[in-house]
């Protein structure tokens, strides 16, 4: 999604994708005033720019790997991305690294953030490792043996889409909502979340220009999503009975109850063919009906939803499936 969402981005080129363990990769080209479209995506966590590459053919170490990645040359262009995006460059920086590997059989990944740190203090003298720091070196094996390594250009504003008013255990992921939100489709009037927690996917209902309506069984939800989605209409309820108008939404999207730390009335599946049936019934003809959950029994989906997307993800280590049904 994140890849489509670049390709239509005047100045950007996306050049394949991959995974690191914890995270998606996409990699892109972009000129000047094309990073900037690169930094407001709501569908990233975080961008980089690149300073090598390396491959682990022939048993290579993790000395090798943090040589072949720390590229002098590119390593200067990438700090002069950073200091157009972040802030002007000092003499001497403070700096970090982060490292992730698929699999630990060849080397441990602490071993490759000490062989990087070392080839980055030899490199540049002046820099004085620290944590927090200035400046973010990140080396990942994003695909077997496969290593890139990059600037962190963004802030954890950027992972947080500019934080929340409110926390509150078992919050979405901002990206994961905006995934959701994006699935929907263009805004198309109202968007109604009815297990709407700590309001993530309200916040990002009115960031993507839909107007937003949340309805929680839980009144601390209820006053949580309040706060954090401030445009949006919330009240106490039950997502098995709406108190909203036939064919009355333009979508409906939800991050339903799952994990140890939720529960439900009943069994999962007679919940589940509940709030699947009001989600329908307040969605107008063509509307989206988008959600978040483990695993959706095929007899608890009404007729009128027909599956357009199913997406697995992991979250906490949990897997769950992002369903997306158009009603018919």
């Amino acid at each position: 999604m994140l890849g489509r969402q670049l390709d239509a981005i005047a100045g950007i080129e996306t050049a394949g994708v991959g995974f690191d363990g914890r995270a998606d990769l996409v990699f892109f080209a972009a000129d000047r005033a094309a990073r900037a479209d690169a930094l407001r995506s709501r569908l990233a966590e975080d961008v980089f720019a690149e300073i090598g590459r390396a491959d682990r053919a022939g048993g290579t170490g993790p000395g090798r790997v943090a040589s072949m990645v720390w590229r002098p040359e590119a390593v200067q262009r990438a700090l002069s991305v950073w200091a157009d995006e972040v802030q002007p460059l000092a003499g001497s920086m403070t700096f970090r690294v982060v490292a992730r590997v698929l699999s630990e059989t060849q080397f441990l990944r602490t071993d490759l953030r000490q062989a990087m740190t070392g080839t980055i203090a030899r490199d540049r003298p002046r820099w004085r490792l620290a944590d927090p720091a200035r400046l973010e070196v990140w080396v990942s094996e994003w695909h077997d043996g496969q290593y890139v390594a990059g600037l962190r250009l963004s802030g954890a504003g950027m992972r947080q889409h500019g934080g929340r008013a409110a926390e509150r255990q078992g919050a979405l992921r901002p990206t994961v909502a905006a995934a959701m939100v994006e699935l929907a489709g263009p805004p198309g009037g109202l968007l109604v979340d009815p297990c709407c927690g700590s309001g993530t996917i309200l916040a990002e209902a009115l960031a993507a220009g839909w107007s937003a309506e949340g309805t929680d069984i839980d009144p601390e939800a209820v006053a949580v999503a309040s706060r954090n989605a401030a445009g949006a209409r919330v009240q106490l309820g039950d997502a098995r009975e709406l108190m909203l108008p036939d064919d009355f939404a333009g979508a409906c999207v939800s991050n339903l109850p799952f994990g140890r730390q939720f529960d439900v009335p009943g069994t999962w599946r007679d919940w589940v063919a509940a709030v699947l049936a009001e989600m329908s019934r307040v969605t107008h003809s063509d509307g989206a009906v988008v959600l978040l959950a483990p695993e959706l029994p095929e007899s608890a989906v009404p007729g009128s939803l027909r599956l357009r997307a199913k997406l697995p993800i992991r979250l906490l280590g949990t897997a769950a499936t992002i369903w997306a049904f158009r009603r018919a």
